[in-house]
């Protein structure tokens, strides 16, 4: 009912302003891309930004942060020393050695990242209504969809599906690393494959990048910085790194 109406924005402007200035202050190397890629003025560049960090961004962390880390700290197979390991081999334990072009040789710490959005994805639910008539097969089963009918799909079944992943119950590390990249064009958290790319059309996250970058960024910024964390999602217990 409430989403029904249109709110003043004298109620939020002066905390968009705030955001506004902060991203024409500090993201101006992004803002320009916009503009000279996309064709965009530097205001709607700005507020196309500021949508996709605080709706698409913040939905997910502020769902999905707390499960990755939890998952992390919860775990007992040694899997935080193997964490910890890489990150120290790529980058050492420099802040200024840790960038998201460093992340693309943290193969652990990405497939960490994506076995969690496997398990749990923040959004489980997404609904579509049909564009014109198709069949829509599985493995075993095709259904006929007529334009116009409601769809909605329920993601933690959809990267369950033991045609496709090996012990698909099973938290499995190491899952997306090697060989196992290939796994990524099922890996459908973010309403698209993993290998695919959001567009005007497909409905995908616009902020599905980011958020794993940005995951995976996080993990290995903890492990530069302390030797193990413990406790669940609620609380987390940090031990920091003996030198």
């Amino acid at each position: 009912f409430l989403h029904s109406y249109t709110y003043p924005s004298a109620l939020v402007s002066g905390g968009y302003q705030k955001l506004y200035s902060f991203i024409e202050r500090h993201g101006k190397e992004v803002v320009q891309r916009g503009e000279q890629e996309f064709g965009l003025s530097a205001s709607d560049s700005i507020n196309n930004l500021i949508f996709t960090l605080g709706f698409n961004a913040f939905g997910g962390f502020s769902l999905f942060l707390p499960t990755l880390i939890g998952t992390i700290a919860s775990d007992k197979t040694g899997l935080q020393a193997r964490l910890r390991d890489e990150v120290k081999q790529v980058c050492g334990s420099s802040s200024s050695g840790l960038s998201f072009d460093s992340l693309k040789d943290m193969e652990l710490v990405n497939s960490v990242v994506y076995e969690t959005l496997r398990m749990n994805p923040p959004v489980q639910l997404q609904y579509a209504r049909a564009r014109k008539d198709f069949q829509l097969a599985s493995h075993d089963s095709a259904f006929d969809i007529k334009k116009g009918e409601l769809l909605c799909g329920y993601q933690p079944l959809a990267m369950r599906d033991s045609n496709v992943f090996d012990e698909p119950e099973s938290f499995k590390p190491d899952r997306f690393v090697g060989k196992g990249k290939e796994l990524l064009s099922y890996l459908f958290w973010s309403n698209g494959p993993q290998t695919g790319s959001p567009t005007e059309s497909n409905k995908q996250c616009a902020a599905k990048d980011f958020v794993t970058m940005s995951a995976s960024l996080i993990v290995a910024r903890i492990f530069q910085r302390y030797d193990s964390i413990s406790g669940d999602s609620g609380k987390i217990t940090a031990v920091e790194k003996a030198n």
